[in-house]
């Protein structure tokens, strides 16, 4: 064999008890498990190393159901943020914008409106962004970093924001019928070259101008292939519930599976109404639907400061946003929906200032406000037109009981939203996986380790279809992590977000080391992830 952990507590990934156990690793798969106390006769296996995992998990990776590292793989060959957290495989493509499928003006828009996100605005030159397709984008990942490939493994959404870019522009308006069927095409290609299902993000332009029936329309395509939707809902916040009962009705109706991106209660009105969500998802599962969603273990939130504007102003693109923002009457009408009426790309909720904090900017003169709380329209306004739209926020607008009821339903899996972009991120990036399994686990006993394990591990690869991934198990690829249950933490706070988890030793994707010893090595094993295309019929 090429490598033995000998006497770990295996944490299988099923939610079943943990057992002790060697566990061998040839080829690249698990091709060994003998349990403590097997029947005699049956030796414990040796191998060129062996490593001593007294006193420590064994577990299958961690899968990030909701990631943004779309450009941070191929721009970071170390990529810590993620391996060092015992991250193998992330899912990206996120929120119904990402890079791919483009053409040349999508992707110029796509790059700017992004740019707070992940970076890569028009004139960024630190990846080179010449693919057009999902398969050339998947392919680039293979061959990142001089064809060595990726620090992680990743998978990738179709992102629907994207296509209506592409297809239909950034006008308010339903698609004519040949640009839906453009819009479809799109998605099934997409899917044919390897992606796994569709996301949107319905509080973003241009994808928030899509009406229901043209979801359900591509989420279809999405059911013929096997995959799955995930949208960012229309409301988190004084609409949440109604958003959610909608995206229910709408893939029941497509016949397609859902998975709920960071499903969270936000905003005041939804303080204590996590048990009105579940029971919403308790009676759709019941009745025979389809559906999964993920969480990060934190309260706030974090996205793009422009994406809390009113959907009408940001119609035409970045650029027509910053012609709104320099003309003071209209600038004023931006205030009054965000203020007085609530305005939809801030969940119909009216604005409080002072829960906006400044987590990066994307012009380094203005790196002053970084970790600010804005005091108003006024200093939002000049940050926006200033920073060309580039700045990231956290939102400070969540409620504990929430999180911790939503991700004790059995359908959750983890999902950390990671934003990497800015000076001061959110934790979360760095922190998620072992937040839970430390803090929520250990600490608070929220969890216990074995179901915590199931909802990072063989859940999420249950979603993604992957047959041999997501469980320790013989046969099945070495993507494992060995952690320390008594002292496992995330390192990332608030004050340093960037600050790398303890407690996490091993951390193997395909039988290699990508950690060792707590060190990131210099190994690049990670590949994009393709579906096989599941035809019905």
């Amino acid at each position: 064999m090429d490598l033995v952990f000998r006497d770990a507590e295996v944490v299988d990934g099923s939610g079943g008890p943990s057992y002790r156990a060697d566990v061998a690793i040839d080829g690249g798969r698990i091709a060994a498990i003998v349990k403590e106390g097997a029947a005699a006769g049956c030796q414990r296996p040796t191998a060129r190393r062996v490593v001593d995992a007294e006193g420590l998990a064994l577990s299958p990776g961690f899968v990030d159901m909701h990631a943004h590292s779309d450009l941070a793989l191929l721009r970071d060959p170390d990529h810590s943020a993620k391996a060092a957290q015992g991250v193998t495989l992330e899912v990206l493509g996120q929120d119904g914008l990402s890079y791919a499928p483009v053409d040349d003006r999508t992707l110029d828009e796509v790059r700017r409106t992004i740019a707070g996100w992940n970076g890569g605005a028009p004139g960024d030159t630190t990846v080179d962004l010449d693919w057009r397709t999902v398969g050339e984008y998947l392919d680039r990942l293979d061959g990142a970093h001089g064809g060595r490939g990726i620090a992680v493994n990743a998978a990738y959404l179709v992102p629907q924001g994207t296509v209506r870019m592409y297809a239909v522009g950034w006008e308010d308006r339903p698609a004519t019928g040949p640009e839906l069927d453009r819009m479809r095409q799109l998605v099934a290609e997409g899917l044919e070259q390897g992606a796994v299902g569709m996301s949107s993000g319905l509080t973003y332009t241009p994808g928030m101008y899509a009406p229901d029936a043209e979801l359900t329309a591509l989420c279809r395509v999405v059911a013929e292939y096997g995959g799955y939707y995930c949208p960012h809902h229309r409301s988190y916040g004084a609409g949440a519930l109604r958003a959610y009962e909608e995206m229910v009705a709408l893939t029941r109706e497509a016949g397609c599976a859902l998975h709920l991106a960071h499903a969270t209660m936000n905003f005041g009105v939804n303080k204590g109404r996590a048990p009105e969500l579940l029971a919403l998802l308790d009676e759709a599962l019941a009745g025979g639907a389809d559906i999964t969603l993920d969480t990060y273990p934190y309260t706030p939130g974090s996205t793009t400061l422009v994406a809390v504007l009113p959907s009408w102003a940001g119609e035409g693109g970045p650029e027509a946003v910053l012609a709104r923002l320099r003309d003071e009457g209209t600038a004023e009408r931006i205030r009054h929906d965000l203020e007085v009426v609530g305005s939809d790309g801030c969940h119909g909720v009216p604005m409080e200032w002072d829960t906006i904090e400044i987590a990066g900017v994307g012009d380094p003169g203005l790196a002053g406000f970084v970790g600010r709380r804005l005091d108003g329209w006024s200093t939002a306004r000049r940050l926006l037109l200033d920073d060309r739209l580039g700045t990231t926020i956290l939102q400070h607008v969540g409620h504990e009981e929430n999180v911790r009821a939503i991700m004790r339903h059995r359908v959750h899996t983890g999902g950390s939203d990671g934003i990497l972009q800015g000076l001061k991120p959110h934790p979360r990036a760095y922190g998620t996986f072992p937040e839970y399994l430390g803090r929520y686990v250990r600490e608070l006993g929220v969890l216990s380790l074995e179901e915590c394990v199931a909802h990072l591990t063989s859940r999420p690869a249950a979603r993604l279809r992957l047959p041999d991934r997501g469980l320790v198990k013989e046969g099945y690829v070495a993507d494992l992590v060995l952690f320390d249950p008594a002292t496992v933490a995330a390192g990332a706070t608030y004050a340093s977000p960037r600050t790398l988890p303890v407690g996490i030793p091993h951390v193997l994707i395909d039988g290699r080391f990508v950690v060792e010893d707590g060190r990131r090595t210099d190994t690049l094993a990670g590949r994009a992830i393709r579906r096989t295309p599941v035809t019905r019929g």
